[in-house]
């Protein structure tokens, strides 16, 4: 072999290499986002955050990159760091963050504390705040070393050709396209995986192609032995972790609910936990459904909080032969709407597993929860009237207004607007087109988080479906497990929601066995200067997503906290 195809051979094998661990730097971008989000509840801040955050690492690696004299021993040892912190990261997140939420309750227990004391002050808020640190860390330790490797190949190149063109040219664009190939991997692939095994695995693609380099340039690279030595601990390491992990990483999550978690599932679009709680005298347990750390239902409850969702707008509505159902994939507002006996109920809900899981075809669900979930809904999914359809309700709605479709009755059962990707289902240009789909003398009804906790949120949700060009009126209801939490009811042609409700028959017995119509109607009321400060209050639009703002600053820069007077 001549030395010019061994030079074109190494290049090859150089790029290649390149290729692959941009790949993977975008995984670890991703991961540690994603991980972060779910245990802090920030998904938004986090995957903004930690991607700026290691993208201004990897320039302080990149220019620290030049202090290594031997590029060889240094990419081929920066190899094995990074596989041994990127497959850390994530049992290291989850142990600071587990221990940090567990702690108020582990002194209690210790020291007899009074259930009404919570030990959450002090040391244990700096703890709870050095958690919600952690991840940008070990975000910002990984994007240096990551970093380091563009530099590291460069010289490499250089040192292998005398006289070589465009060196940064070539190798920066192969660094791009394994960062393309790492994003299309990680949605098609790490998204539906236990995160865990997604940062293990690509520490070993790490430590393999560390291996390679190792192999093919033996001779250039100091301390070799003892750098084998290290992959192999490293190595070991990582397979235990791709063994073992996905139940470490379950028990310490499990350590973030107060219950006892019995399911957990990370699926492609969303985590799923439902967690079970034994009250004293009674037979069964309580479960509680919590979506990216989110609490959804309490089955303690949520009988008065579908009730609220489903029977004011079936109630004004002329009909109710064909309703469309816009989330509620755990079956409970269908179990509602059921109870009117309609013609038809379409249900849209965006991921797959969470409709399989209420259907009692989740493989990863005991029989026993299953028989209870089934039994909460009704098994409500597999009426014959009931058809359920797996798509993002903001495409598939587009396709029911061109096909002309009409429904007597449309509730809207989304989470919160904690994300931007929600946000668009709570636009006006969305409810404009719920518009075309509502018939003339029909209701529409929204899910519309806590008047009290996120009030501005609340009033935006009104204000847009207003904009939307309904009549609207909102009402509120204490729903234990959530607190006080808010709907928004809407008609287009004839009398307002209100109207329509406050003229029912005051003995008329609306079709729930938890609401009639005298606690419904007073629903409606508010305090008297609640609506003040409406005016100020923007609707939300795809161009100017303000209701996203809105509840963040309720919920988190707030915390929650409802003032009557804020002047």
């Amino acid at each position: 072999m001549t030395t010019k195809t061994l030079r074109r051979r190494q290049d090859v094998l150089l790029l290649s290499i390149m290729t692959v661990g941009a790949a993977c730097g975008i995984v670890y971008e991703y991961l540690l986002a994603h991980y972060a989000g779910r245990v802090l509840g920030t998904l938004d801040t986090a995957v903004y955050g930690m991607i700026g955050v290691m993208v201004a690492s990897m320039g302080v690696g990149a220019f620290f990159a030049r202090a290594i004299k031997n590029p060889y021993s240094g990419f081929a040892w920066l190899e094995a760091i990074i596989s041994a912190v990127g497959g850390a990261s994530i049992l290291l997140m989850a142990t600071v963050v587990s221990y940090a939420f567990v702690l108020p309750s582990e002194l209690q227990q210790t020291f007899g504390l009074d259930p009404s004391i919570i030990a959450d002050g002090g040391p244990v808020y700096a703890l709870r705040e050095i958690a919600k640190v952690v991840p940008f860390v070990i975000g910002a330790i990984l994007g240096f070393f990551v970093g380091m490797e563009i530099p590291l190949i460069a010289r490499i190149r250089e040192d292998l050709y005398e006289n070589i063109s465009n060196n940064a040219g070539t190798v920066y664009g192969f660094d791009y396209i394994g960062g393309g190939i790492g994003a299309v991997i990680w949605v098609m692939f790490c998204l539906s995986q236990p995160i865990v095994i997604v940062a293990a695995s690509t520490a070993l693609l790490n430590l393999i192609i560390g291996a390679v380099f190792t192999v093919s340039f033996w001779k250039e690279i100091r301390y070799v032995t003892v750098l084998v030595f290290l992959k192999m601990v490293v190595g070991m390491l990582l397979i235990t972790v791709l063994i073992n992990g996905s139940a470490w990483i379950n028990s310490m999550n499990s350590m973030l609910y107060t219950d006892k978690v019995v399911y957990a599932n990370n699926t492609r679009f969303q985590n799923l936990v439902i967690t079970s709680r034994i009250v004293g005298g009674t037979n069964q347990s309580i479960l509680n459904l919590y979506i990216n750390g989110r609490l959804q239902f309490s089955s303690a409850d949520e009988n008065l909080y579908h009730a609220m969702l489903v029977s004011p707008a079936m109630e004004i509505s002329a009909r109710h032969k064909n309703v469309l159902v816009i989330g509620g994939g755990d079956g409970l507002a269908a179990r509602e709407i059921l109870r009117y006996q309609p013609d038809s109920i379409t249900l849209v809900d965006l991921d797959p597993a969470m409709t399989q899981l209420f259907t009692g075809q989740d493989e990863l669900a005991p029989s026993w929860l299953s028989n209870r979930l089934l039994s909460l809904n009704q098994d409500a999914l597999s009426d014959a009237r009931v058809s359920v359809v797996n798509s993002d309700a903001f495409l598939y709605i587009e396709q029911l207004v061109a096909q002309r479709q009409y429904y007597d009755v449309i509730v809207v059962d989304l989470p919160d607007p904690n994300h931007p990707d929600l946000n668009k289902l709570y636009s006006a240009y969305f409810y404009r087109q719920l518009s075309e789909l509502l018939s003339g003398d029909g209701a529409l009804v929204i899910q519309s988080t806590s008047p009290y906790h996120s009030k501005d949120a609340f009033l935006s949700i009104g204000v847009t479906v207003s904009e939307a060009g309904f009549q609207v009126d909102q009402y509120h209801a204490n729903i234990p497990s959530f607190g006080e939490w808010g709907w928004t009811i809407a008609t287009e042609n004839g009398r307002p929601p209100y109207e329509r409700l406050n003229n029912l028959e005051s003995s008329k017995v609306i079709n729930s066995d938890f609401v009639d119509r005298d606690f419904i109607v007073g629903a409606f009321s508010f305090p008297k200067s609640f609506y003040d400060d409406v005016d100020k209050i923007k609707p939300n639009q795809l161009s100017n997503p303000v209701l996203y703002k809105y509840h963040s600053d309720g919920w988190r820069k707030k915390q929650g906290v409802f003032v009557n007077n804020p002047n």
